[in-house]
C-alpha cells in the first residue's frame, strides 16, 4: 500500500498505514523550545518545502525514566525538539469525523506520545480521528522562572489544539467536534483547559480520567525553583537554567522531594492569574467551561499502582491528619468499611485523597454551574493491581498486551477483558461523536455514576460514605486549627 500523504497548512507530510489506519507521527505543532525559545511559551513552527517524512515518532520531552528498569522515553542526545504530535485517521478521505485529542499523564514529569500504551490504532478504528501529543514536562514545562510565563506545558497543549483547528480537516476530522481526553496529570490538564477562556472554540467535549489534586501558588513554585537551582549550582533565573543541558536539570529536579512526606512530584500547574486563575473546582463552579460537556471518573483503587503499601503498624489517625482531615476520620473510615483491615482502609483513604474526591469535586462544580456532566467509577479488578491507577489506559486504547498493561492484567489478559474494553471504548467514542456516553448524567443531588464492571451498572452516589467523611472531617480539622 502506498504511504499516505496529507497537505497541512505548513507543508505536506507522509505517514504510514497500520492496521487499516493512517498514522502520521512526529508532526511538529510548534518550534523546538531551544536556544532563545527555551523555557518560553511555544512559538510557531516554520513551513517546509517538499514532503516531510512522518513515519517515526519525534523526540519525547526531556525526562528521566519513570521507574527503575523502565525503558527511557528520552536520552540526552535526543535534544529539545519535542513539540510534535501524532495523528491516527481511520479514513483520510472522510469529511467531518469526530476528533479525540489525548493528553498523557505522568506526574507532570514523565510521558510521551510514543509510549506503546497510547497506540491509538484500535481507538481510531472505532471511527474517530485521534491525536496524541508531546508537551514539556518537569522543570522544562512547569518550573517557575522570574519574568517567564508559567505553565509552559499547558501552553504547549493549547498550541497543539490550535494546530488541530487549522489542520485536522485534512486528515478527515471535524475541527468543530473535538474532544480532549487525558489521564492523571493529563486529566488535570483536561479540566484546566476546560476552565480557561484561552481555549474557547478549541474543543467542545472533555474526558478527565483520574483527576489528581493540586496546583501550586507562585510562591510555592518559586520555592521549588530555589531548591533545584541550589542543587544545580545556578541562579534561580532564566539565564541560570538556560545555561544547563536538560540532563543536568533532570539530575536534580527531584531535590524538593527529599524531605519527609514530600509527595511524588515537585511539579504541578501554577496559579499564575492568567492561564490558571485558581483551584479548578472553584473556577468551574463560577461557570467557566460550562459549555463544555464533561465526563470525569476514576479507578476504584487509585492508590494501588501509585505508592507503596503501608507499614504493618500504620496509624490511620496520623494518616488522616496528614491528609487534612480530623484524626477521627480514621474511625469513620473503619465504620464505613467493616471487615477491612487497616491496610485496606489506608488504600481507601489515599485513593480518596489523591484522586477520587478531587474528581468528584470537579463533577460537582461543573454540574452545579450548569455544565452537562457524567461520572464513572472503574471498579473491575485486574489480577495484579486490582482497580489501580492507570488501569483505564489499556482498556480504552485496547493496548492490553503492552508492558504497561501486563502490570495490571498479567499474561495472557483475563477472560472478559475484551468485552469490557470494547464497551468503555464505545462509550468514549459515542460521547465524542454525539455527546452521549450511554449512561445517565451526573447531578449534585443524586451523584449518578456509571460503575464499569462485568457487567456495567449505574448507581446513585456509590462513594457517599467517603464524601460525607471528607465533608465533615475537613470541616472539623479546619475548626480545630
Amino acid at each position: 500500500m502506498t504511504d499516505p500523504v496529507v497537505s497541512t497548512r505548513l507543508g505536506r507530510v507522509r505517514g504510514r498505514a497500520v492496521g487499516g489506519v493512517s498514522v502520521f507521527t512526529g508532526v511538529p505543532y510548534a518550534a523546538a523550545p531551544e536556544g532563545a525559545l527555551r523555557f518560553r511559551p511555544p512559538a510557531p513552527v516554520q513551513a517546509w518545502d517538499g514532503i516531510r517524512d512522518c513515519g517515526d515518532f519525534g523526540s519525547a520531552a526531556p525526562q528521566s525514566a519513570p521507574a527503575p528498569g523502565a525503558p527511557p522515553a528520552w536520552r540526552p542526545g535526543d535534544g529539545l525538539d519535542c513539540l510534535t504530535l501524532t495523528v491516527w485517521s481511520p479514513e483520510l478521505g472522510a469529511a467531518g469525523l469526530p476528533v479525540m485529542v489525548w493528553i498523557h499523564g505522568g506526574l507532570w514529569k514523565h510521558g510521551a506520545a510514543a509510549m506503546p500504551q497510547y497506540d491509538a490504532t484500535a481507538l481510531a478504528g472505532s471511527g474517530v480521528v485521534v491525536v496524541t501529543l508531546n508537551y514539556r514536562v518537569g522543570f522544562e514545562g512547569f518550573g517557575h522562572l522570574p519574568g517567564v510565563p508559567d505553565n509552559r506545558g499547558l501552553r504547549d497543549q493549547i498550541a497543539a489544539l490550535r494546530w488541530v483547528q487549522s489542520n485536522i480537516a485534512a486528515f478527515g476530522g471535524d475541527p468543530a467536534n473535538v474532544t480532549v481526553f487525558g489521564q492523571s496529570a493529563g486529566a488535570a490538564s483536561t479540566v484546566l483547559l476546560t476552565a480557561t477562556p484561552a481555549t474557547t472554540g478549541l474543543f467542545r467535549r472533555a474526558i478527565a480520567q483520574s483527576v489528581p489534586a493540586g496546583c501550586r501558588t507562585q510562591g510555592e513554585a518559586a520555592a521549588v525553583t530555589t531548591t533545584i537551582a541550589h542543587a544545580a549550582g545556578v541562579a534561580a533565573t532564566w539565564d541560570g537554567f538556560a545555561a544547563l543541558p536538560p540532563e543536568a536539570i533532570l539530575a536534580v529536579q527531584d531535590a524538593p522531594l527529599r524531605g519527609r512526606d514530600a509527595g511524588f512530584t515537585a511539579f504541578a500547574p501554577v496559579i499564575d492569574g492568567d492561564l490558571v486563575t485558581g483551584p479548578v473546582q472553584t473556577v468551574l463552579a463560577a461557570g467557566t467551561g460550562r459549555d463544555i460537556d464533561l465526563i470525569c471518573g476514576f479507578t476504584h483503587e487509585e492508590y494501588r499502582g501509585q505508592g507503596a503499601p503501608p507499614p504493618p503498624d500504620v496509624d490511620l489517625a496520623t494518616v488522616a491528619t496528614i491528609l487534612g482531615l480530623a484524626p477521627e476520620a480514621a474511625e469513620a473510615y473503619r465504620r464505613a468499611h467493616p471487615g477491612a483491615d487497616d491496610a485496606a482502609v489506608f488504600t481507601v483513604m489515599l485513593s480518596d485523597a489523591l484522586v477520587r474526591m478531587p474528581t468528584i469535586q470537579v463533577a460537582q462544580a461543573h454540574a452545579a454551574a450548569g455544565g452537562r456532566t457524567w461520572l464513572y467509577d472503574l471498579a473491575w479488578s485486574s489480577p495484579q493491581l486490582g482497580a489501580g491507577h492507570g488501569l483505564d489506559i489499556p482498556l480504552i486504547f485496547g493496548t492490553v498486551t503492552t508492558r504497561f498493561a501486563t502490570r495490571f492484567l498479567g499474561t495472557p489478559p483475563p477472560p472478559g477483558l475484551d468485552s469490557l474494553s470494547e464497551q468503555i471504548r464505545g462509550a468514549w467514542t459515542s460521547f465524542a461523536t454525539t455527546g452521549d456516553p450511554g449512561w445517565p448524567p451526573f447531578d449534585p443531588t443524586h451523584h449518578r455514576t456509571r460503575v464499569w464492571d462485568l457487567p456495567p451498572r449505574d448507581a446513585d452516589d456509590p462513594l457517599a460514605d467517603s464524601r460525607r467523611i471528607w465533608r465533615d472531617m475537613q470541616a472539623a480539622a479546619e475548626t480545630a486549627s
